[in-house]
């Protein structure tokens, strides 16, 4: 090929929202519509132990006298149910000593809209909010009204020899206007875990602001802990923790949980009320008993970890199998989540104009500019990257996976 490196970005890019990209495609390939092999959404893998548990669960809402109907026909306060909430304080409260009660929870639909909530009440017109690592989630590209709401700082890139590479922060610190600290752990789309030290400067840079750190744990501990990594979270009252029921295999039930101070609690539930009226039922319904009786987090430690560490070391050998051997591409270190992270330093193309070429091939993974909101726009590496999800089935990510070690025959150097 006599492709030119790629230097600028897509015209047509950022017409869409890379979230709203992300799912259409997401929703469509999962719906049947299409023959397109997933791999680029966040969508759980369909864990036999766990659907076994939401089966079980449900039936027992059934046969436990009007639960079911009250479950369905009965509005919530807009914290959510209080026996629920006291349910999640008392296990991070045993977990980690953490001083908490039903007060420090709020329910959200998915903590996807309990960063919204706090982006909007924190940044409004006034400021802005910092990553202090991109790339960061697709979902917090569009957080805010304003176009440079997010700012974001560059990693430095660490080689680990062979192949792989991890991002570290940088010794950057947030700008003037700063009203917020935003990351996730583990990092979507990298898998990339800010270690407990790391975590503990951010919360030190956010007490000489007087600023909120929010900790996004989708994927992290105490559930659904999908983290190979060791890391410990701790309570602060500077820190907005964000956990979720999602990835245990419960996307369908949009349940988060925003576990912080009181005041933010109050504030979030505020916010809620306005926008949605009240939290639903029916996550909170389910995994409730299985909380108290510690057989949530025996799942996680049985089941979920030890299943997505699994198909990790299967699409490693994979893709050491059928992407080309004489070509440049590298990969982020796996700490957690179940995302792939490719970099293809000197693509000829754009990672955009990848994730077309590759959906003509019948397979989907997500475009790398999407994760670097707040970034330097005209930064080559965040147009040489991809996200690839392996929580699809053994067949749909195998021949992903070759699908993709083709296409790169043609733009790799």
């Amino acid at each position: 090929m006599n492709e030119a490196p790629y230097l600028g970005r897509d015209r047509c890019a950022d017409r869409r929202s890379g979230i709203r990209e992300l799912m259409d495609d997401l929703g469509s390939a999962l719906a049947g519509r299409t023959n397109l092999l997933m791999l680029g959404g966040g969508n759980p893998a369909r864990v036999p132990a766990a659907e076994r548990l939401w089966r079980r669960r449900m039936q027992e809402l059934l046969s436990e006298g009007d639960r079911f109907e009250r479950m369905l026909g009965l509005y919530e306060i807009p914290e959510g149910a209080p026996s629920f909430r006291a349910a999640v304080a008392e296990t991070l409260a045993g977990q980690y000593g953490w001083p908490l009660t039903a007060g420090n929870i709020a329910i959200t639909h998915g903590s996807q809209g309990a960063v919204y909530y706090l982006a909007n009440l924190l940044a409004g017109r006034r400021g802005r909010i910092w990553l202090p690592m991109a790339p960061e989630y697709i979902g917090y590209s569009d957080l805010t009204d304003r176009h440079d709401g997010l700012v974001a700082a560059r990693p430095r890139i660490e080689s680990h020899g062979g192949r792989e590479f991890k991002y570290r922060l940088s010794a950057e610190e947030p700008p003037a206007d700063t009203v917020a600290i935003l990351l996730s752990r583990p990092t979507n789309p990298t898998g990339n875990v800010v270690t407990d030290d790391e975590l503990r400067w951010l919360d030190e840079l956010a007490a000489t602001r007087d600023i909120p750190l929010i900790v996004d744990g989708a994927y992290g501990p105490p559930f659904p802990d999908i983290v190979a990594a060791d890391v410990r979270p701790f309570w602060s009252e500077r820190v907005i923790w964000l956990l979720s029921l999602s990835k245990l295999g419960l996307p369908g039930v949009r349940t988060g949980l925003v576990v912080a101070g009181e005041r933010w609690v109050h504030r979030v539930a505020e916010m809620h009320a306005i926008a949605a009226l009240a939290s639903g039922n029916l996550g909170p319904a389910l995994v409730e008993p299985l909380l108290r009786s510690g057989e949530l987090l025996e799942l996680c430690r049985r089941e979920l970890k030890p299943f997505y560490d699994r198909k990790a070391a299967a699409a490693r050998e994979w893709i050491e199998e059928c992407w080309p051997a004489d070509r440049d591409w590298r990969l982020h270190v796996r700490e957690g989540a179940f995302f792939i992270w490719a970099w293809f330093p000197g693509l000829r193309i754009s990672s955009y104009e990848l994730y077309h070429r590759l959906k003509a091939r019948g397979v989907i993974a997500v475009s790398g500019h999407h994760f670097f909101a707040g970034a330097d726009e005209h930064d080559r590496h965040r147009h040489e990257c991809l996200r690839i999800s392996f929580a699809m089935s053994e067949e749909v990510v195998r021949e992903g996976l070759r699908r993709i070690g083709e296409a790169l025959r043609d733009v790799l150097a």
